[in-house]
This record gives structure tokens, sequence and C-alpha cells, in this order.
């Protein structure tokens, strides 16, 4: 069974299984990267505001020999967690003072994104942009978020500038940057619950036994954002003590490593390239090359420009 066709069946069964008015129909979304992704939108009668469900995983769980009506059985205890029991006030959106402390940006590529760059204002940096969201809710079960287009900065009659640093300022307190060694990157992911978090920024601390460190935010959800936090390169730099490398391990973190432990410009790139095409989700990539930060600069720099220089 094609992916097209795994889609429509799960939606005529779900369909057959929702009650009270509710309908499942396909849905498509252009995603980080220009990535085009397949679900369904569920939608209840009189709520506003819809989940939709991405079906990969299920589909492959279906040719690993699963049955569709299991599948929808967990489509649907799924859809019974992270659906909407009311509407949203449509009303906060449209008023720049209710939303303003919630706005906060992140990263994606230029070149990768350029259809969409011209839908949203955004900010350069580099090879990347930095766009602006509304962080709406943060619980257990995720996020709900807003991308800010051009139309919302026309009615609420802001420039990009004002954005940004109002963003700057937000992320401060919603999404603080997390600077941890890659150990304990690692042994977060393999704990079964939440153990104690040292943040490096906060501690003011130095872990000289490690000699690779992560850049987040605590949610973990596009924190490779913190690059452009005010003075957080600059702090990390005066914890690891020298210049450093910034590896885009995805949208969601970077890798950074002291320039005493790293590679030759060439090797960094390729390793880079070799993550993100056997590692990452085409629509979680960054960026395919290493980034240098010259601590006495207080810059960023480009390490593919770098790498064909030297």
């Amino acid at each position: 069974m094609k992916y097209h066709e795994f889609v429509c069946a799960i939606e005529k069964r779900m369909n057959q299984k929702l009650e009270g008015g509710v309908t499942a129909r396909e849905y498509t979304a252009i995603k980080n990267n220009g990535k085009i992704k397949r679900g369904l939108l569920i939608e209840t009668p009189g709520v506003n505001i819809s989940p939709t469900i991405y079906l990969e995983e299920y589909y492959q769980r279906s040719l690993d020999g699963e049955s569709i009506d299991e599948l929808v059985q967990d489509i649907l205890n799924f859809y019974g967690i992270v659906k909407c029991k009311k509407s949203w006030d449509t009303t906060e959106i449209e008023c720049y003072d209710s939303i303003r402390d919630k706005i906060v940006f992140k990263l994606i590529h230029t070149e990768k994104n350029h259809e969409l760059l011209r839908k949203i204002p955004h900010i350069d940096l580099l090879d990347l942009s930095i766009v602006f969201y509304a962080l709406l809710d943060l619980n257990s079960q995720g996020t709900a978020t807003m991308t800010i287009g051009n139309e919302h900065m026309k009615c609420w009659d802001v420039t990009k500038e004002e954005l940004f640093a109002l963003a700057r300022s937000n992320v401060k307190s919603l999404l603080p940057a997390e600077l941890f060694t890659i150990r304990q990157a690692v042994e977060e992911v393999l704990r079964s619950v939440p153990g104690e978090k040292k943040n490096l920024l906060k501690d003011c601390l130095h872990e000289r036994d490690d000699f690779m460190y992560v850049l987040s935010n605590p949610i973990r959800s596009f924190g490779a954002a913190c690059i452009a936090y005010p003075d957080v390169l600059d702090m990390a730099g005066r914890i690891l003590g020298e210049d450093y490398y910034v590896l885009p391990s995805s949208v969601h973190e970077v890798v950074l490593v002291p320039v005493s432990k790293g590679m030759a410009p060439d090797e960094m790139n390729a390793m880079v390239a070799e993550i993100n095409e056997t590692q990452v989700e085409e629509e979680e990539i960054l960026s395919n090359h290493a980034y240098l930060y010259n601590r006495g600069a207080r810059t960023l720099i480009s390490y593919s420009s770098l790498a064909s220089e030297l």
C-alpha cells in the first residue's frame, strides 16, 4: 500500500469511528525546509482550532505488519489527549498588546525556505533567518504556536526590528538558554524520568572533562535560536575559555566544540553534512556546515566561507 492510499484508508476508518459530528480529513502542510507532510486534520463542530496528526510513523508500523484497526485505535487514543475542547479566542491574536509577551523567535535556513520567507517577517543571520512565532501555550503535552506573518505585522503596525527586539527580551523568560555537556544530553535521552539539570550558563561552570557542549532551551524545541540570544555566545565563550565551533545539530539545538578540540574546516563541515543526511529529519535540518565564534570580535562566522579561504 502506497502512503497516499494508506492515508485515505485511515481517513475512511477514522470517520467511521468518530462521534459527535467530529470529522477527519486529509491535510497537507509545508513544513520547515519545504518538507511536505500529509496527515489528518480532525475537526470538532463549534471549535475553531483543530489538531493535525501526521501519519508517517503509523505508515511505517503498517509496513511492519500492524493492522489498520490497531493503528486507528492508537490514533484515536492520541487524539483524546491532544484534542481541543473549546475555541481559541482570536481577539488575543488581533490585539498586539494581548500577544506581545508571547512573541519569540526561531532559526531556519534561508535558501531552503525562500518561499516561506516571502510571507513572513525575518532577520538575516549569515545563511540563516530569524523568524517569529507566538508561543500560545506550553504544557506537558507540547506547545501551541502561531507563525507570525506579514499580515500580522501590518495589522499590529510594527516593524520586524521591533518584533526582534521584543522577542529577544521575551525568550529570556519564556525559553531561556541552557548550556550543558554532551554527556548530560545523552543521559537526558536515555533516562525514563527527568533528572537534575545543570545549566552551565546559570552556574558559570566549565566541565573540563568534556569537550562537546549542547546549547538549547528547556523544552528542546527550536533551541538553535539560542545563538541569537543577547550575550549567550559570549557567555559560552567565557565558560569554554576560547573560541569555539558551532555545529548545527538541528533546528532544536547546536553543539559547541572548543577550537583546541576541533578538526580541519572541511572535516568539520563533512561531519555536519553526514549527520544531517543519516540522523536528522529533513524538516529539522538547520544548516549543512559549521560556524566559528570569535570571542575577541564577538562575531559568529560561517565556517563554509572560512573553509574555502584556508
